[in-house]
């Protein structure tokens, strides 16, 4: 490992102890490592800037900047355990190539600094990937809410048959589901779109830093003012995050279990393409649907994450060595929410509904409801009808259909009145948010 920037002359490093306190860093930051780089690149201009750099200095830092990014994306820079950290790697990198001018890149920052910055451009960007997912996902919704609206569906309550619903009703609900997750992501993106560079271990330093250059170079909207901030952020912007994400993979969790139940045999309501399946390793006879089975778990890795953020936040005002652990939650959060969200526009476009199943499960209790409204509709207080109509369920459904039955449910959002365009007016919308 390459000298430690913090080393202190006659204190030997213990290797053991080292190794606990770099925990998965390296690891870790080849997430972030581009990240870092693009910050060092706008720092080293902040620093020509205000003097520190000349203009060849910082000429020579952007060149090796860029090359050290090709040479980390090609595989011919590795990032591994005889480096700190990125961010130790970096220096030392450009200390090689430049001498006095590389070392002078940590001029005014902190590796707090450098992390905080480097995760909150990768937040940002994960951010705009759950929104753009989102939308994807609602917009198959909304078009096959559109296309096949009349189609009649069980509808069930505490996992019981109720009423009669619709194909229409299913999909328009995570249409909207998913609007929403749209809007709260890229609104969460909004918030964390603060730049921290330039605050160092959260005090500030004594130089008249370019901030607002820094700024507009990484494309942050605005500048995080307060350094004493830019460290209470760090963990609080980390979870706001991640509890965007956990919208949507919430959402995801619970048509993963629609779709376990509607694959069954037991229900047999949809079919889903062969390679959303996979055989059994003892079982000849059957076929799993492992791909909606790990999108349900998918929820509980995000859920861990912001928690185990959560658990860290106990803690004062200023930097404090335990936030390092904050990188691995969000990595794993996103690495899995993200994943298993991807997966989910292909498979809601091609599932397949099986209509003979769907209709043999509409049986007479179902229109109960029905008669109880209609018989509140005509004077009978409800209390009344609802009391007859249960006693007559069994013959509820004679001379009905599910299409009447849809056809009369005109609440608004209800089978006969979907509403799909103000859904769709919002779906629209989301272009002018962030992406």
């Amino acid at each position: 490992m390459a000298d430690l920037l913090w080393q202190k002359p006659g204190v030997a490093v213990d290797a053991q102890i080292q190794r606990f306190l770099a925990g998965d860093d390296v690891l870790l930051d080849r997430e972030f490592f581009l990240y870092d780089i693009a910050a060092s690149k706008a720092h080293a201009e902040g620093l020509q800037r205000i003097g520190i750099l000349s203009e060849g200095e910082l000429a020579g830092l952007l060149r090796e900047l860029d090359l050290l990014a090709d040479d980390f994306r090609s595989g011919a820079f590795v990032l591994d355990e005889s480096y700190e950290d990125g961010h130790s790697a970096i220096e030392a990198r450009l200390t090689q190539r430049l001498g006095d001018a590389g070392r002078k890149i940590h001029t005014g920052r902190s590796r707090n600094d450098q992390i905080l910055v480097a995760t909150r451009l990768w937040l940002k960007q994960k951010l705009a990937r759950v929104a753009q997912l989102s939308r994807e996902i609602a917009k198959v919704a909304l078009d096959r809410a559109q296309a096949e609206g009349p189609l009649p569906v069980p509808g069930y309550t505490h996992i019981q048959r109720a009423v009669v619903s619709s194909a229409g009703m299913w999909w328009a609900g995570w249409a909207e589901a998913f609007i929403d997750d749209a809007v709260r992501a890229a609104d969460t993106l909004k918030l964390v779109d603060a730049n921290p560079l330039g605050t160092a271990a959260g005090y500030g330093v004594n130089l008249k830093l370019d901030r607002g250059h820094t700024t507009a170079a990484l494309d942050f909207a605005r500048m995080q003012v307060s350094p004493v901030y830019a460290q209470l952020s760090r963990g609080k912007f980390e979870m706001a995050a991640l509890e965007a994400l956990g919208s949507a993979t919430l959402d995801l969790r619970r048509i993963a279990w629609d779709l376990s139940l509607f694959t069954s045999a037991e229900f047999g309501f949809v079919a889903l393409p062969a390679q959303y399946t996979t055989g059994s390793s003892i079982m000849p006879n059957k076929r799993n649907p492992d791909v909606i089975e790990l999108m349900r778990a998918t929820h509980a890795s995000v859920a861990a994450a912001r928690t185990e953020i959560e658990q860290l936040l106990s803690l004062p005002s200023g930097y404090h060595r335990d936030l390092q652990a904050s990188k691995g939650a969000i990595f794993h959060g996103f690495g899995r929410g993200l994943a298993a969200l991807e997966l989910l526009p292909a498979l809601l476009a091609n599932l397949e509904w099986r209509e003979d199943r769907l209709r043999a499960a509409i049986d007479s209790g179902m229109y109960a409801t029905d008669v109880a409204v209609e018989a509140a509709a005509a004077g009978v207080p409800f209390r009344e009808a609802y009391q007859a109509a249960a006693a007559g369920a069994d013959t509820a459904g004679q001379g009905r259909t599910p299409e009447g039955s849809l056809e009369a449910r005109v609440s608004p959002g209800a089978a006969a009145d979907l509403r799909l365009d103000e859904l769709r007016a919002r779906w629209e919308a989301l272009a002018e948010y962030p992406q």
